[in-house]
């Protein structure tokens, strides 16, 4: 296994302890650790990530990005490569937790609707006996259920759910709603597949939140964040990959559409928004004033009419003159 120094190891460190991170938190620890920005350094930062996941492989670990579904934001993170039996002894959940948490994720990719979630009532109606595996027929499944399961009633559910909510298997959407959390979508990746969900058109992962293609009996799926990527600079039209009907047209293209047509607010609007643009041009205004004034005290004094006297006294030289 190869040797890694702290700064590697403190790059583990904060996914192990903190779990999955936000792509701008993890960022922010790499350059700490490293002095460098990955946005302009991007080299240097595959490199670091390549060679933590050589060292990881030992103990079949592996740091990924996976994208959370219902935001599109990217999220790094630490996996387990292996589900073996071994690898559950490490969990804090009871049996019952872990096939109460089975149950609400098939109920969540089951949704007809494709919006990766369902109602709080439906997952606190989830039945266990269908996530375990019994021996005898089963007419007699609850007979045979074993007794932790049959004594985990309606507010074992409601804590547990919470539970995994705090510890981000599940989370609550903005509809109120129960979906997967990121830490599921990071280490249900082989189980998407295993159980054939559906995957989305562009980047080939589990369609879990995603659009559907709106002609009655294609299945093309595609991630919001994908269907951005896809449509949103193109011009022509916008056909479906498995029938060529066409997509309708995303509520975020009419919204660009309505941020360019807005006008830009002015210098006056900008400089009374930001103080030190507001400093700075009450400064130059001051300053403007200033020259001018300057420039018409010099103008003045040119053109200062001079002293009674003295033009008397040119007058009688120049009649004189005449005179002579």
């Amino acid at each position: 296994m190869a040797s890694l120094t702290w700064r590697y190891h403190t790059l583990i460190q904060a996914l192990l302890s903190r779990g999955p991170l936000k792509e701008e938190e993890f960022h922010e620890v790499f350059i700490g650790v490293s002095g460098k920005n990955p946005v302009k350094h991007q080299n240097v930062f595959n490199e670091a990530l390549l060679r933590i996941n050589n060292a990881l492989a030992y103990v079949q670990f592996e740091l990924r990005a996976c994208r959370n579904q219902y935001d599109g934001k990217v999220y790094y993170g630490v996996v387990n490569n292996v589900a073996d039996e071994q690898s559950k002894l490490g969990t804090k959940y009871s049996a019952p937790q872990i096939a109460f948490y089975k149950g609400v994720i098939d109920a969540i990719i089951n949704d007809v609707g494709l919006e990766g979630a369902i109602s709080n009532i439906d997952a606190l109606n989830v039945r266990l006996e269908n996530q375990i595996v019994l021996s005898q027929a089963p007419q007699d499944s609850t007979a045979k259920l074993p007794t932790a399961f049959k004594l985990f009633n309606m507010s074992q559910k409601e804590k547990t759910l919470q539970e995994l909510i705090k510890d981000r298997w599940l989370c609550q959407t903005s509809s109120d709603k129960i979906g997967l959390g990121i830490r599921s979508f990071f280490d249900l990746r082989g189980w998407f597949r295993t159980n054939e969900v559906p995957s989305c058109d562009v980047c080939d992962e589990a369609g879990v939140k995603a659009s559907i293609c709106p002609k009655e009996g294609c299945s093309v799926r595609i991630h919001d964040y994908c269907l951005k990527k896809k449509f949103s600079k193109r011009t022509g039209a916008r056909a479906c990959s498995g029938c060529g009907a066409e997509w309708p047209l995303p509520e975020y293209e009419s919204e660009e559409i309505d941020e360019n047509n807005t006008t830009s607010p002015d210098e006056s609007q900008i400089a009374s928004a930001n103080p030190v643009l507001r400093d700075l041009r009450n400064a130059k205004t001051e300053k403007f004033d200033s020259s001018q004034d300057a420039s018409q005290r010099k103008k003045r004094r040119i053109c200062k009419p001079e002293p009674a006297e003295t033009v008397e006294a040119s007058q009688r030289g120049r009649s004189r003159a005449r005179k002579v």
